[in-house]
């Protein structure tokens, strides 16, 4: 093109999926829950799957995707989104069904229903965003905050002795006869993010193939927990997160 004509958008390579809304972004700065929305419709999308799709999410920051993908959603209580989950996806066997959850949520209350729908083999896919924090209310201790790390509950860093070992429940998971696949993914860079929607692809597609369970976990930051601005988040997420939580599949059948 030559330097003084318009760029068309329907020439622009890159731009918004269709099924993400116009809402402005409320999330902090640096929070990868925007990223990981926009791969989720991405991916919604370029497998026809609009009408399909039935979407659950509960407390926590997790809860507000409904604003900016539409698609159908559920909200559930606290940590009882596999529960709701599962009931959606028996009585229609022919919707793609998932759960959009954090970790406060995933590891903490809902360790429960999260742990036997996997083992149960329920056809759904799990989406787990793991910034080991609570983020939305206060940036308490989460099961999964990383030992000597500071929350707004443990200011001078988790202790063994009194807050136990940081939960690895993606590994607990993969363990199970009734997940197919278990992965750890992140959307740190370009290449992560490429990484990370094709296995939410591969995912979703376990689910309608009826292969069982699928767990998909983002290792993320947050930025505001954290007391980071977001590009030291994002190092820190790096540098420490990836040690503890490293990214990969954990089992794929």
């Amino acid at each position: 093109m030559g330097q003084n004509e318009i760029i068309k958008p329907e020439n622009l390579v890159y731009g918004k999926p269709k099924l993400m809304n116009d809402n402005a972004m409320h999330y902090c700065p640096g929070c990868s829950h925007g990223v990981i929305h926009k791969l989720v419709a991405e991916v919604i999308e370029e497998m026809g799957m609009e009408e399909q799709a039935i979407g659950v999410s509960p407390v926590g920051c997790a809860v507000f995707a409904y604003k900016y993908v539409d698609i159908d959603w559920i909200q559930a209580a606290h940590g009882r989104a596999p529960a709701v989950a599962t009931a959606v996806k028996r009585l229609n066997p022919e919707k793609m069904v998932f759960t959009y959850q954090g970790d406060g949520d995933l590891a903490a209350i809902g360790t429960a229903e999260t742990i036997h729908a996997a083992n149960r083999g329920e056809n759904i896919v799990i989406i787990f965003v793991n910034n080991a924090i609570y983020g939305m209310t206060g940036g308490q201790m989460a099961p999964t905050t990383l030992l000597g790390m500071s929350a707004s509950t443990c200011p001078y860093g988790r202790d063994v002795a009194l807050n136990g070992h940081p939960l690895k429940i993606s590994d607990l998971l993969a363990q199970l006869e009734g997940t197919c696949l278990v992965t750890r993914q992140s959307v740190h860079t370009a290449a992560a993010v490429r990484k990370a929607k094709k296995m939410l692809r591969l995912a979703f597609e376990n689910s309608m193939n009826g292969k069982g369970a699928s767990l998909v976990e983002f290792v993320s930051s947050c930025s505001s927990g954290w007391k980071l601005t977001p590009e030291k988040a994002n190092q820190w997420m790096v540098d420490n997160m990836f040690a503890f939580y490293p990214l990969g599949d954990l089992k794929n059948k």
